[in-house]
């Protein structure tokens, strides 16, 4: 009896071996699967920025549009670095001679010429009675009358020349021609006819309406920067130039002004940008990226990693912008924060580092 149970033992162990083995196998490939792929990164310190974000138009600080003060022949001035007429896009120096307008018959009239030697005639006598007048050779009344005279001289003189600057048209600042109307040269214009639109866009303009709530984080002075979709690898450097105190009861906005420095030209008047005002900034704190936090009922949260598992971080956050964050309480410099494959995650998860 006792032999036959020994056999039946055997065949029983014998049976259960491949279970065993098989089971065996099962919790390795299980411990296998638990082991999580994840991407880690140190945690370091760096500069972070806070921003408050707004959109607007770019306007040039100065425009112009300068139309003839009189009748006459038009005739296009010649552009000094290239030789050719004057042409849209061109940049004109101050001072210069965009459009002349010929009228021999009020250039005549003017007489520029004429007054010039009447107020050098008038000098010399005013001259001469002051000297007479110092030996007695002549009265205070004489001498008195020569200033008068030498006065009138100047002021005609310069009603000449105010009249004959109206036949050109010349730059009040240095800027483009955005507009230049069509005329055929030699051709008669009339009086108080647009003649060129100038614009100077090395500083450029630009209104902003803000929240109420940033009322006290914006002041005039503070920088701003500058984008544009055209533009992806420049930033313009701006400032906030004016603000006004009153709050909007129907938009519960502010307004303001900034100035933006683009003396390369890169950026165009009309052009919808991107302003990032500058209201808070740390030179040296823990940053990490706002893609890797998640956010629950416990707040926000990161993994990081010891010892081939994760552990469950709750944070206390500061400084902010689009794409960081401060880390005030949580994490520790040297520590690794898994950045990818933290979706399935829980604390305690085993993981293998990937990166």
């Amino acid at each position: 009896m006792n032999f036959n149970l020994s056999i039946s033992n055997k065949w029983i162990l014998a049976a259960l071996i491949p279970v065993l083995a098989s089971c065996a196998n099962q919790g390795s490939q299980v411990s296998n699967e638990l082991a999580i792929p994840v991407s880690v990164a140190d945690v370091v310190k760096k500069p972070i920025v806070q921003f408050i974000s707004t959109t607007g138009t770019a306007t040039a600080a100065s425009q112009t549009t300068l139309n003839t003060e009189m009748a006459g022949i038009y005739m296009l001035g010649k552009n000094p670095r290239t030789g050719a007429d004057f042409k849209l896009g061109d940049i004109v120096e101050k001072g210069q001679v965009i459009i002349r307008l010929e009228n021999p018959e009020t250039a005549n009239s003017i007489a520029i010429k004429t007054k010039k030697l009447n107020l050098d005639i008038s000098e010399l006598e005013n001259q001469k009675q002051k000297s007479l007048y110092e030996k007695g050779g002549v009265t205070l009344r004489e001498m008195k009358n020569s200033e008068v005279a030498l006065a009138q001289a100047n002021t005609d003189f310069e009603n000449a020349r105010i009249q004959l600057a109206k036949m050109e048209i010349i730059a009040p600042f240095k800027g483009a021609i955005v507009d230049l109307p069509q005329v055929t040269n030699g051709t008669q214009v009339v009086s108080n006819a647009p003649a060129v639109t100038l614009m100077d866009y090395s500083k450029l303009y630009m209104e902003i309406n803000l929240p109420e709530k940033n009322i006290v984080s914006v002041h005039a002075g503070q920088d701003v920067a500058i984008t544009n979709y055209t533009l992806p690898k420049d930033t313009l450097k701006a400032k906030i130039n004016e603000l006004s105190p009153v709050v909007s009861t129907e938009t519960r906005t502010f307004k303001g002004k900034l100035i933006i420095e683009n003396s390369e030209l890169k950026l165009r008047p009309g052009m919808f940008v991107k302003a990032d005002i500058e209201v808070a900034r740390r030179d040296s704190a823990i940053v990490i990226s706002k893609d890797i936090i998640v956010s629950g009922n416990r707040g926000k949260t990161v993994y990081v990693v010891e010892k081939g598992a994760v552990r469950e971080r709750i944070l206390t956050v500061g400084l902010e912008n689009e794409t960081s964050v401060e880390v005030i309480e949580g994490l520790k410099v040297n520590e690794r924060v898994v950045t990818k494959g933290f979706e399935t995650l829980r604390s305690n998860s085993k993981v293998k580092i990937i990166n």
